[in-house]
């Protein structure tokens, strides 16, 4: 049920930024808005963009279910499991970066 919302949103937004042409910054202005309020600007843009890459895993976690390996049926695609692991990787990094601005403390927030 929650995937089947996420993906109606995410296809509306979609359709959104091709009609309008939108930048990040527009189409998210809101969620960037709140979370730079919470968190200070970089930390802030910082969880919108694991927003982002979460959005991302989401698409790609279903399109997986359709496109089974060959090799090992059950199992997402070569390519679906790369695109997966390149994401997770990016969250992680990104979580680092986030956890580092965090205790550097509010003398260093934006």
């Amino acid at each position: 049920m929650v995937k089947v919302l996420v993906s109606q949103q995410l296809q509306v937004i979609r359709i959104k930024r091709e009609i309008s042409k939108m930048s990040v910054y527009e189409e998210r202005r809101e969620e960037l808005e709140k979370h730079e309020f919470m968190m200070g600007k970089s930390r802030g843009q910082l969880a919108v963009t694991l927003d982002v890459l979460t959005d991302a895993l989401v698409l790609v976690g279903q399109h997986g279910v359709y496109c089974q390996s060959a090799r090992t049926p059950g199992k997402p695609a070569m390519d679906i499991q790369i695109i997966t692991k390149s994401i997770s990787d990016a969250k992680e990094l990104i979580a680092g970066v986030m956890a580092d601005l965090k205790l550097k403390g509010p003398a260093e927030k934006d």
